[in-house]
């Protein structure tokens, strides 16, 4: 069991702390420094995916339906976009992309327009429902997302978010330099 410190929220010790003791007890000189942050990158990761899922689902939405919704509200006025642009920025495939603009469409969240400079091109605009939908949604769960931080102060946020955006940036570079 982990030690708690003086205000009884932080462990000063954890599972991963375990690990990482475990591999050098076992291994001297093995470096485990990473074990200190990618295990609970992952753990971290698995907690708010599945808190996420619980949330989307009081929400009655579908996480690629909101992924979807999201990314034409954040586009801007006419919410609009081509679904190549939408692949881009959601980072899926353009096949994932055509599923969920059927299902939107079905539920009256999106529509598809015809390009007005030669009517070839085809956007997906975001419909009322949908923009009154994601407004709703989005309000709630970024104040509960807000909640989840809350052991957190504001300076450690934006030392966490900084140091991941280091992290994210440089992995991303890397696996595009394994692409070639």
């Amino acid at each position: 069991m982990a030690d708690i410190n003086e205000n009884d929220r932080i462990p000063s010790s954890d599972e991963v702390d375990d690990i990482q003791r475990a591999w050098l007890r076992e291994r001297p000189g093995t470096p485990v420094d990473s074990i200190g942050v990618i295990p609970r990158i992952w753990r971290i990761g698995k907690l708010l995916d599945e808190d996420r899922r619980r949330t989307m689902l009081t929400l009655d939405m579908d996480s690629a339906t909101r992924d979807l919704l999201s990314t034409l509200r954040r586009s801007g006025p006419p919410y609009r976009l081509p679904a190549g642009e939408i692949a881009a920025r959601m980072l899926v495939s353009a096949g994932a992309v055509s599923q969920r603009v059927a299902r939107a469409e079905r539920a009256g969240y999106v529509q598809r327009v015809r390009s007005a400079d030669d009517g070839r091109g085809v956007f997906v605009e975001l419909t009322e429902r949908g923009h009154d939908l994601i407004e709703r949604t989005v309000d709630q769960l970024l104040r509960h997302e807000e909640d989840l931080l809350a052991g957190l102060s504001d300076r450690q946020r934006d030392d966490l978010s900084e140091l991941l955006r280091v992290l994210l940036a440089d992995l991303t570079a890397r696996a595009a330099g394994h692409e070639d």
